[in-house]
């Protein structure tokens, strides 16, 4: 059974920092593209970072410079470094892990709240 489980949500004041974590359980993690989206209400799902399993990375404009997206694969586990927050990046994160080649899959975690105060 695949558990994906996110931790690290909170309150913070803008310009304040917060770490997000994602650790997956059944699943085979190293061969696994990672990312994290967000999503506020009445908005679709937003991509905020991604790191394939080679290691590539990829961010939107509205969050380079500041979010930075790591993994380790020996724990199962990714994270996503939030830095100088802004009130906009409020919402609920997400964190994905899927594969699209041979043994394709798509899994959610539960989601974790992260709100900035102004």
């Amino acid at each position: 059974q695949v558990q994906l489980v996110e931790s690290g949500g909170g309150l913070v004041q803008a310009g304040g920092s917060l770490r997000l974590s994602c650790t997956a359980s059944g699943i085979l993690f190293s061969i696994s593209d990672t990312n994290w989206y967000r999503q506020t209400p009445g908005k679709p799902r937003e991509l905020v970072a991604g790191i394939t399993s080679s290691g590539n990375t990829y961010y939107p404009d509205s969050v380079k410079g500041r979010f930075t997206i790591s993994r380790d694969d020996a724990q199962n586990t990714m994270y996503l470094q939030m830095n100088s927050l802004k009130s906009e990046d409020t919402a609920a994160y997400y964190c994905n892990v899927k594969r699209d080649k041979i043994l394709r899959y798509d899994y959610w975690g539960q989601g974790t709240q992260v709100t900035v105060s102004s």
